[in-house]
């Protein structure tokens, strides 16, 4: 078989699957088990090989070099529990020592099928774009003897509260399953400026993603994007402040916060959607009016179906305290006006 082409750094000349730390450049045979079962092929060598090229994978499953059963499968086969998979040796690139430190976070819910904790605002979810690592990776250091972790969902690194990682894959399934039928019950609480009137409220408004000239992943409204949903529901005035609940029927990136800003309402501290001049102003305390320096977007419920028991699970993370003291100080702030 033909070398990789050079992609990363100092190449080794060694087997793809990384079960044991010794192994002979020859051809692995890999027993599925349950946990791997129910995934495609392209997918289950993709996870297995890190470091190599997606093009030198199909090029190896087309080139009949991966077998299953001592047969020839293509690309869409998917695994079953006992199936026996070849995987060839070719050339990876040697892998780089992770800089992430080993991180727990508050968590809210822990069994052996899923880890859900309480995300803190400022943390990327994953590293990329700039950013060395996120909450999965920090995880991952931490507990360097888990088999699987992995993101169920993401959160802005701007937005706090509930984020949900599987611990199996038959959880993971199971869970993108439950997002792409919709049901789980996500709630957000979020603080926007401006005279908020309903008491609940629903805004469509078609969401396209695109990037901007620096690189940046944006979203904006447009005649042709996705059909995107939101409720919001009005839980208190504070002044020229509104405290709301946004309900999300879709789940598109960053769906709150551009409906919001298209329907002008700016949430305090967004500094990608929201008013700049507001937010310089929310860093420096006024008054009886503390400092806001974060985007006050915080996911505090959610409602599923547990993917073992099948029974429904509701979360609730509270209000960061900076949070609290923002509301409790425009609160003050109103009472004296």
């Amino acid at each position: 078989m033909k070398d990789l082409e050079r992609f990363s750094g100092k190449e080794l000349e060694t087997p793809l699957p990384s079960r044991s730390s010794q192994v002979p450049p020859q051809a692995q045979l890999i027993t599925i088990s349950d946990e791997e079962s129910g995934q495609r092929i392209d997918n289950f060598l993709l996870r297995i090989c890190k470091g190599v090229p997606k093009s030198h994978i199909y090029r190896v499953l087309r080139s009949g070099e991966v077998r299953v059963n001592k047969g020839r499968i293509d690309q869409t086969y998917r695994l079953a529990e006992g199936d026996i998979v070849r995987v060839p040796p070719v050339r990876v690139a040697e892998k780089k020592e992770s800089t992430a430190p080993g991180t727990e976070f508050d968590i809210l819910f822990e069994d052996s099928h899923l880890l859900i904790i309480n995300k803190p605002a400022g943390v990327a979810v994953h590293g990329g774009s700039g950013i060395s690592y996120g909450v999965i990776e920090q995880l991952r250091a931490a507990r360097p003897d888990a088999k699987f972790l992995e993101l169920v969902h993401r959160l802005d690194r701007d937005t706090s509260g509930i984020l949900l990682l599987a611990k199996k894959r038959s959880a993971l399934t199971n869970l993108h399953e439950q997002i792409r039928d919709g049901e789980p019950d996500k709630r957000y609480l979020v603080l926007v400026q401006g005279d908020w009137v309903n008491a609940r409220q629903h805004i469509r408004l078609p969401l396209h993603k695109y990037n901007a000239p620096d690189g940046e992943r944006r979203v904006r409204v447009q005649a042709d994007g996705l059909a995107s949903h939101t409720v919001f529901s009005l839980l208190r005035r504070y002044g020229k402040f509104a405290l709301l609940e946004a309900e999300l029927k879709t789940g598109r990136t960053h769906q709150i916060r551009v409906h919001l800003s298209s329907s002008g309402f700016a949430i305090a501290g967004d500094d990608k959607y929201g008013d700049f001049a507001l937010n310089r102003a929310l860093q420096k305390a006024d008054g009886q009016r503390v400092a806001l320096k974060r985007m006050f977007l915080h996911a505090h419920q959610i409602t599923f179906v547990h993917p073992e028991t099948g029974k429904p699970m509701t979360l609730s993370a509270p209000l960061p305290a900076e949070c609290l003291r923002f509301l409790d100080s425009l609160k003050e702030s109103s009472a004296t006006a």
